[in-house]
């Protein structure tokens, strides 16, 4: 199992429309000509239906207005996520809860697991940032937060870096459910990355905003 901070660079979004007007303007020019070139030279013995110039005219029409629309619903999802990163301003300093690694600096990790409820066993897993098991401990079957203090059984702290906790449900020794156990973790940066608002976490590490189940003061 590989365990990595994401790391995201800054991005614009900017909207396209008056590159894409200049497009339609160019095209729509040429578009013109050439439907001038085919009148100018059709035969005319046998000339060209009216209603085809008419048919083709509304099809390039309908495709400008297609292209149109299009830039426009760009610049209002862009629109709406400036103002969802501005709501989330008071976000960075508290910690965020989600479903995610998290970096350890000496200080406990505050875990929230969600165990089995058939289970008469739960266990927590720890791994490393390389993917390896670094711990396996009892817990309490609860859905209670609880605290990781980062130390081995003989009190030396593990080393500072990025961990993941997986939670293992078991009843009657078989394992009945394993999945990643939330954290809390404190927000460093709120970011815009291809439409959506990203959270940054201690470490670098990302979460996405609406994957957030809950928020608390540091």
């Amino acid at each position: 199992m590989d365990i990595a901070a994401t790391s995201l660079t800054n991005s614009t979004v900017t909207p396209q429309t008056e590159t894409s007007e200049a497009v339609i303007s160019s095209d729509f020019d040429t578009f013109l000509k050439m439907l001038t070139v085919q009148m100018e030279n059709q035969d005319p013995l046998n000339p060209t239906d009216s209603s085809e110039y008419a048919q083709q005219l509304a099809t390039f029409s309908g495709v400008e207005q297609q292209v149109l629309t299009n830039d426009l619903l760009n610049a209002l999802m862009v629109q709406m996520n400036t103002t969802g990163m501005a709501q989330m301003a008071d976000w960075v300093g508290k910690e965020a809860r989600a479903t995610a690694p998290a970096y350890f600096d000496g200080s406990p990790v505050t875990l929230a697991p969600n165990p089995a409820s058939v289970a008469d066993k739960v266990e927590l897993v720890v791994f490393n940032a390389a993917g390896d098991e670094v711990q396996r401990m009892e817990i309490p079957k609860s859905s209670d937060p609880i605290e990781w203090a980062g130390t081995d059984i003989n009190g030396t702290p593990f080393p500072s870096g990025i961990y993941q906790f997986q939670v293992e449900s078991s009843s009657n020794g078989e394992v009945v459910l394993s999945e990643m156990s939330d954290v809390y973790a404190k927000v460093q940066e709120v970011r815009s990355e291809n439409g959506e608002s990203i959270l940054i976490l201690e470490g670098g590490i990302a979460v996405v905003a609406s994957s957030v189940s809950a928020l608390r003061e540091a």
